[in-house]
C-alpha cells in the first residue's frame, strides 16, 4: 500500500535526516528537538509540495460540529457495507479525507488505531480550480474539466481501498465562485463525490486540528498560518492547557493564486518590474493583515512561537534543507531559522520564471505562484517576528481525519474557543 510517496506511511518516530540534506534546523519529535548542523543552501531545488502524514500519531483534539459526508462512489456510503472485507484489518477502519482547494486537489486514505492512524493511500494534483475567479467570478471551464480528472482518481482509490467514511471538503475557489454550487452538483453526478463547501472558520479550525500538534512547547500564545491558493488563515491559538484553545482567528482573500493574479508582472522578465510587483504583493497583503495584527497584538507575551502548514513553507523548508526532490519525512516538524526562509524568499522572488521552473521538483506549474506566498510569509514575520518557524506538512485532510475516527467512535474531542466559530 503505497502513500503519495510510494511507501507505506506508518506513525511511528521521525526518521532520521537525509545525508544530503544541508540546514541548520531541527525536528520537534514527541515535543523534542533534535539538533541538525550544516549551511543552508538557496541555491538547490523546490519542493513538490504533495502532502502525506507524518510517522507519527496525530493526538491533538477533534473539531466538533461539523457535518460529515458518507458519499463517495455511487452516492452515500453506508456506515457499514456488507462487504468491505479490506476496510477491517485487524479491526482497522478505514476512512478518507478530500480537500479541494484553489490551487490543489488532495486526497488521504488511513487506517484508524488506538491513537494514531497509518495512511495506506493518497493523491496529489495541481489543479488550478481558482484560475481566473479573481477577473471573472467563476470557475473556468478549463478549471473544471481539469479538477473533474482528478476526482476521478480520487473515486476510484476510495472505492479501491473500500472506505467506510470519508469527507470532501472545498474551500475559498468554491466560497468565491458564482458558479460554485453548479460545479458541486457536476461532481456529485459525474464522480459520485458530495464535496462540502466549508467557510472560512471551520476551515481554520480543520488546519489548527491537523497540525497543532507540532507547535514547539513555551509560554503564551502561537501563531498557526495556513496559507492556500486563494485565502490565507491565521489563528491565534492558547496552548497552555494543552488541548489548543483559539484566541483569534483571520482569513484574508489573498493566496497563491489570487495573489499571483492581482500581481502578474511578479513574472516579468525584467528584472526591476518583478522587483516593484512584489512589494506590491507585500502591500496588498499587510493592509488585510492590518486589522487583525491591531486586536492580538495586545495579547502577545514573550518568544513568538510560528507554526506553517501549506506548499509555500515546505517548498521553502525543502530548499533550506538542499533537497534534490521532496521528502516528507524530513520536512514535516522541521524547525528553521526565520532569517533563512526570508533569505530563500528573496531569491526566489528576484529570479525569473524560467529559472525558478528549473528547479527540478518546481516545473512550469509551479514556479508563477511560489513568489506569491514567499511575499505572503515575508508580511507574516514582518508583523509577528520570530527567531524560527515550524513547518507542518500536515493540516486539513488529517484534521479531518482525525473528526472522521473521534466522531465514528462517539469521542469527540474539541478545541476550545472564546469565539463561537
Amino acid at each position: 500500500m503505497k502513500s503519495e510517496y510510494g511507501m507505506v506511511d506508518k506513525t511511528g518516530p521521525s526518521p532520521q535526516r537525509p545525508k544530503n540534506a544541508g540546514g541548520t534546523g531541527h525536528y520537534r519529535s514527541n515535543r523534542a528537538a533534535r539538533s541538525k548542523s550544516a549551511k543552508p543552501s538557496t541555491q538547490q531545488n523546490f519542493a513538490v509540495n504533495n502532502h502525506g502524514q507524518r510517522k507519527k500519531p496525530l493526538n491533538g483534539p477533534a473539531v466538533n460540529g461539523s457535518s460529515v459526508n458518507d458519499a463517495f462512489v455511487n452516492g452515500p456510503a453506508k456506515a457499514q457495507p456488507k462487504k468491505t472485507p479490506q476496510s477491517h484489518v485487524n479491526g482497522r477502519k478505514t476512512y478518507a479525507a478530500l480537500d479541494l482547494g484553489t490551487n490543489n486537489c488532495r486526497l488521504l486514505i488511513a487506517k484508524a488505531g488506538n491513537a494514531n492512524f497509518t495512511v495506506v493511500d493518497a493523491f496529489s494534483k495541481v489543479v488550478r480550480l481558482g484560475e481566473g475567479i479573481g477577473q471573472t467570478g467563476r470557475i473556468s471551464d478549463a478549471a473544471i474539466e481539469r479538477t473533474i480528472d482528478a476526482l476521478h482518481i480520487c473515486a476510484q482509490k476510495l472505492k479501491r481501498r473500500h472506505v467506510i467514511l470519508a469527507r470532501s471538503v472545498a474551500t475559498e475557489a468554491c466560497r468565491r465562485a458564482t458558479n460554485g454550487p453548479e460545479f458541486i452538483e457536476r461532481v456529485r453526478r459525474e464522480t459520485g463525490i458530495y464535496l462540502d463547501i466549508i467557510s472560512a472558520e471551520e476551515e481554520a479550525r480543520l488546519a489548527v486540528m491537523g497540525c497543532h500538534v507540532l507547535l514547539p512547547p513555551g509560554q503564551g500564545p502561537a501563531l498557526i498560518f495556513d496559507i492556500g491558493g486563494g485565502s490565507t488563515e491565521l489563528v491565534l491559538v492558547d496552548t497552555d492547557k494543552g488541548i489548543p484553545r483559539i484566541l483569534d482567528w483571520v482569513s484574508i482573500p489573498w493566496g497563491v493564486v489570487s495573489l499571483t493574479e492581482a500581481q502578474p508582472n511578479v513574472s516579468s522578465d525584467d528584472a526591476q518590474i518583478r522587483a516593484q510587483a512584489y512589494e506590491e504583493m507585500k502591500k496588498i497583503v499587510a493592509q488585510a493583515f492590518t486589522g487583525f495584527a491591531q486586536k492580538i497584538n495586545g495579547l502577545m507575551a514573550g518568544d513568538m512561537r510560528i507554526l506553517g502548514t501549506s506548499g509555500t513553507i515546505t517548498t521553502l523548508a525543502s530548499i533550506y534543507l538542499q533537497l534534490d526532490h521532496y521528502d516528507r519525512s524530513v520536512v514535516d516538524g522541521l524547525v528553521v531559522p526565520s532569517k533563512d526562509m526570508l533569505e530563500i524568499s528573496h531569491i526566489l522572488a528576484g529570479q525569473t520564471p524560467r529559472q525558478r521552473a528549473e528547479y527540478p521538483c518546481v516545473g512550469n506549474e509551479r514556479s508563477d505562484l511560489v513568489v506569491a506566498g514567499c511575499a505572503i510569509l515575508e508580511e507574516i514575520l514582518t508583523l509577528w517576528p520570530s527567531d524560527e518557524i515550524c513547518v507542518a506538512d500536515r493540516g486539513i485532510r488529517e484534521g479531518i481525519l482525525r473528526l472522521l475516527m473521534a466522531s465514528n467512535n462517539k469521542m469527540i474531542p474539541q478545541i476550545l474557543s472564546q469565539k463561537n466559530i
